[in-house]
């Protein structure tokens, strides 16, 4: 059994795949080519905004929209305590401030009271500008926009929409990664929508900002001179062997994976309920696109035990995340290590992802499941 099984997606769009790579090795433009454009088009049409600009990964999607608002040092920029190390990197690698908020229990995203209490900590202590907030959507789920974007509009911070996570999610029929002022997606393999290789995106509807994006992804160029250098900018570049796979996987993507993860997860909420074991939930109008399906287990349950015993019946298991990010010794001594996150210490302690994706038959749903909550009961130690 495969934790994201890119084998079984592979043999079940191999023809179409195998076509858009080929397209590209006949005509030998490996770089900028045709294909780029055509998804970039493809994906601002699918969200719902009016620019895509392709670049080399999330983490640098990321930056470039930190680079496009000229933050820097002197600026706090709020990000939720339980995620992956790259949404409190960016800042900090643009010389910003990173601020760690905590999550919500059950939906793993952002707490709105713990982010309008950050932020006017962060006011009155008048040693940082507060600038940004880069909202998280964990796990394939939208984070609380309907709240978030009040506050940010209150405090006048601007909102980055960190859906390396969410693409195809949706809240009330608002797509993922068209929430923040500037969005974010990665096209990493094991996400939702994978490249085979590193790839990522930024969207925005804001004319003057897509062109800034454009220009610091390929060096600084002025307009589409890439030999013109009016900025510093960085080299992130999504190649056109990426972009041909991704306009494959897009359209079996829209057409029925985003429905057929979402049978699966159904099946092991049903499968786990009263178990136990707390199983992810959300309100109504919230579309996953569950890149990952995180439990919790209960209380003084080896987690390590559950893992191994699992290892050793073929079923792969995941902790996201075991460390928060205020803990990550590479903030150690900072600001940014000065966070309450009570709630985000607890996940990191008894969450687990488990297999989950598209082709996964309901067989092995409910193997696992079983497996899972057979264990559990026995209190594996």
């Amino acid at each position: 059994m495969e934790f994201r099984d890119l084998k079984k997606q592979y043999q079940a769009l191999k023809e179409e795949i195998d076509s858009q790579i080929f397209k590209v090795i006949n005509a030998s433009h490996y770089i900028s080519g045709p294909q780029v454009a055509e998804l970039e088009e493809k994906l601002a049409e699918y969200v719902g905004v009016r620019h895509c600009i392709s670049c080399g990964n999330g983490t640098d999607a990321i930056s470039l929209a930190l680079m496009a608002w000229n933050i820097g040092i002197g600026d706090a920029v709020f990000v939720p305590d339980f995620t992956f190390f790259s949404s409190g990197e960016c800042p900090a690698y643009e010389g910003a401030v990173p601020i760690f908020v905590d999550v919500d229990e059950t939906t793993y995203n952002m707490d709105p009271q713990k982010l309008e209490e950050a932020i006017v900590e962060v006011i009155n202590e008048g040693k940082y500008n507060a600038r940004v907030v880069i909202a998280v959507d964990l796990f394939g789920l939208p984070a609380n926009y309907d709240a978030i974007k009040p506050i940010c509009e209150k405090y006048n911070l601007l909102l980055l929409e960190d859906g390396a996570q969410g693409f195809g999610g949706s809240l009330n029929h608002k797509m993922a990664c068209s929430f923040g002022d500037i969005s974010t997606t990665s096209f990493f393999p094991a996400k939702p929508l994978g490249c085979y290789g590193d790839g990522g995106a930024i969207f925005t509807n804001d004319d003057e900002w897509a062109a800034l994006l454009r220009s610091y992804s390929v060096h600084g160029k002025s307009g589409e001179n890439k030999y013109d250098n009016v900025r510093i900018g960085m080299n992130s570049r999504l190649d056109t062997i990426q972009a041909a796979i991704l306009l494959a996987k897009l359209k079996a993507f829209k057409e029925h994976e985003l429905k057929d993860v979402n049978k699966a997860a159904d099946l092991y909420s049903e499968k786990l309920k009263d178990s136990g074991i707390k199983v992810p939930s959300f309100e109504a109008g919230y579309v996953s696109n569950w890149a990952q399906y995180t439990v919790q287990l209960p209380e003084n349950i080896n987690r390590d035990g559950i893992q191994l015993k699992m290892r050793e019946m073929g079923i792969p298991t995941m902790i996201y995340y075991m460390k928060p990010m205020h803990m990550q010794g590479a903030f150690s001594g900072t600001r940014s290590s000065k966070a309450n996150c009570p709630v985000t210490v607890q996940l990191c302690s008894k969450v687990l992802s488990l297999p989950i994706h598209p082709y996964m038959e309901e067989k092995d749903v409910e193997f696992v499941a079983e497996t899972l909550m057979e264990l559990v009961d026995k209190s594996v130690v």
